[in-house]
């Protein structure tokens, strides 16, 4: 040991150069050969090409795959190196072949290098061939066998060989020249990648053919003489012409491809698209295009889901194969916040269900309504007095629609819909107020598809477990590995956020939406299917919404003009359900969703109001609601009256014998909701007049004030000319025949019959409306009138 220790003492140089020499030899190669920039590459869920990006420095280079297919193994070995299998990175006796060869020739004619030399080679940037660099990639060969597997090896030649022009690898070349996967290519292809990069700047598909052919059929020769493959392949193989250009790399999703470019570029990416299905789509959006384009509309986008797994599977963020450098065809109107329209009534009628605040069947007032300022109009520009919950969701009432807001809560729905996953409210409920409902705010067709999928999800989840999952509410999938996670189940006897009934009856009532005229009579077709469905149209015809559901698929559209340019019908009804039910026609049959019976209850309803029966309802409807709806009110609307005998004159017992009364049960609304209901539903009969000299102990309101109501500033205009303008006030009278006296401020100004509408033109500042009818019955409101000018 003494002796061991005086000879490194004395030899401490030499020893010192050779740990030096073991050191660097370990460390000659670092981690990672190659940092280099790798094409984005998107594969649908199969594993087909489905689109791709060029790499940063201009080159098609896909990024390593962790096989290489054993046909082109097999090639390459045979044509490069046949010793690669047993070699420690070179091979002697090529090195001694090559330098006799060369010493003769008196230059440079072999090279003797072998895979492993050449991935050595790929890594030093093809350095000049000197006797100096031979060395240096033999000892680097020797240290890439050291650390890699011969598998390796090939997967890092594979990738960074040069193909020709600026195809880098055996993957892109594949695309390239064949437009195929390199695990797909024939004997003569392969024979075709594996004689490329031995010379590719002078030898390409584009250039020196017939030197190009006689080299691929030399090795396919070669590879029949070993057995590899059998004469009828070899003389097969030797027909196959040789590629006439590289071909474009497919791109069926372009949007998609540059948002998964965006999130992880140089990756290879396999995503959750089903390629035939949006290769459908595609021709399905192209051909929609070609006939909205005659009206100026030059945008529309597409999503489908797969409801229980969550994943997209088909993603056309715009109108697919056209220029994109014009109206906006490159921009992904999928991910774009626009309009909402009237796409989030569905949500706010399913919350309010799920607290029990309404039923299906409630009557929700239908009349001119001015709120702060804020006066909502239905699309037609007419009232229906009083309108059934279900079937103001399914006719897109705005009027109705605004009333549940304000009645709901403005932030309590907010926060309602950021907790679904809407991302785009960000800001305060008072920036929104009641235009939320109608379009007020902004939302992306990503985030809105995606809280449909959840919520069908969630309804297929309880029908199957009868119970809850926190995981059935989240965002679409665009990736696989994402989507393939197993997700840690939490169940649940109760939901987080929507329960199954409520999502069960809103969507009971978006089937009772009027599809579009081509789907005209589709419920008398055996084979139709039901789909929950729902447009929306921003204001000034800008946006054009449409959602629909199945169990099996939810699919949004968005039509319109990316720049924002409205045009005359551009609607969700005639320029959005088109295409939707074209998209759906084009998919699997669907089934339709099962009642979740658990979260019901069957109870009396009304006929008439939709609220739970009262004492006084004499038409009764039994039918399953949720269970929050058993604490709802009861029938407001129908009261017991008393009647004379003859059954003309409403009395009392002051001035009409009991025992001879006729007692009724009787629908009434309020005067401004009967003023407009009884135009359209002739079955409305209106309270008989009180007995002439009987008093009405519990008299009814017989005159209602609509516009304005209560207590608010009124802005009047200036005419053009400049002189103050004019505002009509509106009252509706239960009497027909009623004539009312109008008064501002104890002034007399005049009096109407029938229709009882007065235009006047205050003064700016407060002021007292007084109204008196024939019968003496006064009705009195103050109001503000502020000058906008």
């Amino acid at each position: 040991m003494i002796q061991f220790k005086v000879h490194i003492r004395k030899h401490k140089l030499l020893y010192s150069i050779i740990l030096i020499i073991i050191i660097f030899y370990i460390f000659c190669l670092p981690r990672k050969l190659f940092p280099k920039d790798y094409s984005t590459v998107i594969y649908d869920r199969a594993g087909d090409l489905i689109g791709a990006r060029i790499a940063v420095d201009g080159q098609w280079r896909f990024p390593e795959d962790s096989t290489v297919s054993d046909k082109f193994k097999t090639a390459i070995i045979a044509f490069e190196d046949q010793y690669f299998l047993y070699h420690p990175g070179f091979n002697p006796l090529s090195l001694f072949r090559a330098f006799r060869q060369n010493i003769k020739a008196r230059k440079v004619v072999s090279g003797a290098s072998t895979i492993s030399m050449q991935v050595v080679r790929l890594y030093r940037h093809h350095k000049k061939r000197t006797v100096i660099e031979k060395g240096i990639e033999i000892v680097l060969s020797t240290r890439l066998e050291w650390g890699y597997s011969k598998n390796d090896i090939l997967r890092l030649y594979a990738t960074h060989a040069p193909f020709g022009g600026n195809v880098v690898g055996v993957d892109a070349a594949s695309w390239r020249y064949f437009g195929c996967n390199a695990k797909n290519l024939s004997w003569s292809e392969v024979a075709l990648l594996a004689v490329l990069p031995n010379s590719p700047s002078n030898i390409h598909p584009g250039k020196n053919r017939l030197h190009l052919l006689e080299k691929r059929n030399n090795l396919l020769q070669k590879l029949y003489l070993k057995g590899t493959i059998n004469k009828e392949m070899y003389q097969l193989s030797l027909l196959e012409p040789l590629p006439i250009k590289p071909l474009s790399l497919p791109d069926i999703c372009p949007q998609l491809t540059e948002k998964l470019k965006n999130q992880a570029s140089g990756k290879s990416i396999k995503s959750t698209i089903k390629k035939s299905i949006q290769e459908n789509i595609n021709r399905i959006v192209s051909d929609y295009y070609n006939q909205i384009k005659a009206n100026e509309i030059h945008n529309a986008c597409v999503l489908v889901i797969e409801v229980n797994t969550g994943n997209v599977i088909a993603y056309v963020g715009n109108i697919p194969y056209q220029n994109s450098s014009v109206d906006g065809q490159a921009v992904d109107l999928i991910q774009a916040p626009r309009s909402t329209g009237s796409i989030l009534k569905p949500l706010l009628y399913a919350a309010m269900l799920q607290e029990g605040i309404i039923l299906s069947g409630t009557l929700i007032p239908d009349i001119p309504t001015r709120i702060a300022g804020f006066k909502p109009d239905n699309y037609d520009l007419s009232f229906d007095g009083a309108v059934p919950a279900k079937r103001a969701l399914a006719r897109s009432l705005n009027i109705p629609s605004v009333r549940m807001l304000q009645s709901y809560g403005i932030p309590k729905f907010q926060n309602f819909l950021q907790k679904l996953g809407m991302k785009t409210l960000v800001y305060s409920p008072d920036h929104y107020g009641l235009t939320l409902i109608v379009g007020g705010a902004e939302g992306k067709l990503w985030d809105i598809a995606g809280i449909f999928s959840g919520l069908a999800r969630t309804l297929n989840y309880y029908n199957s477990f009868n119970r809850y999952s926190n995981n059935t509410l989240h965002m679409p999938y665009l990736t696989v590995s994402r989507s393939n996670l197993p997700l840690k189940e939490e169940f649940s006897s109760v939901a987080t956020l929507v329960n199954a009934g409520a999502i069960w009856s809103t969507f009971e009532a978006l089937v009772e939406v009027n599809r579009p005229d081509e789907e005209a009579g589709w419920v008398n077709l055996s084979s139709a299917r039901k789909i929950a469905w729902k447009t929306g149209t921003s204001y000034g015809f800008r946006d054009a919404w449409a959602i629909g559901t199945t169990p099996e698929y939810v699919v949004g559209v968005w039509v319109g003009n990316a720049d924002g340019e409205g045009r005359p019908g551009l609607t969700g009804v005639g320029a959005a359900a088109p295409l939707l039910f074209r998209v759906f026609n084009s998919l699997p049959q669907t089934s339709w969703f099962q009642k979740p019976f658990d979260e019901l209850v069957k109870v009396a309803v009304c006929h008439q109001s939709g609220y739970k029966a009262g004492p006084y309802c004499d038409e009764i409807d039994s039918t399953y609601i949720l269970r929050a709806g058993l604490k709802s009110d009861i029938c407001p609307y129908h009261i017991l009256i008393h009647l004379s005998p003859d059954g003309k004159y409403r009395v009392n017992n002051k001035c009409e014998k009991t025992d001879i009364m006729i007692h009724k049960h009787w629908f009434v609304l309020p005067p401004a909701m009967e003023w407009f209901y009884r135009r359209k539903n002739v079955f409305y009969n209106q309270l008989p007049p009180v007995k002439p000299g009987c008093l009405d102990e519990n008299p009814l309101a017989m005159m209602e004030l609509i516009y304005p109501t209560d207590v608010l500033k009124i802005f009047i205009p200036r005419e053009i000319d400049g002189k103050p303008g004019k505002t009509v006030f509106e009252i509706a009278h239960r009497n027909a025949d009623a004539i009312i006296y109008w008064h501002i401020d104890n002034e007399y100004i005049g009096s109407t019959n029938g229709i009882h509408q007065i235009s006047i033109a205050p003064n700016t500042g407060r002021h007292q409306l007084t109204v008196v009818d024939n019968k003496g019955i006064t009705l009195t409101r103050w109001f503000e009138v502020v000058d906008k000018n």
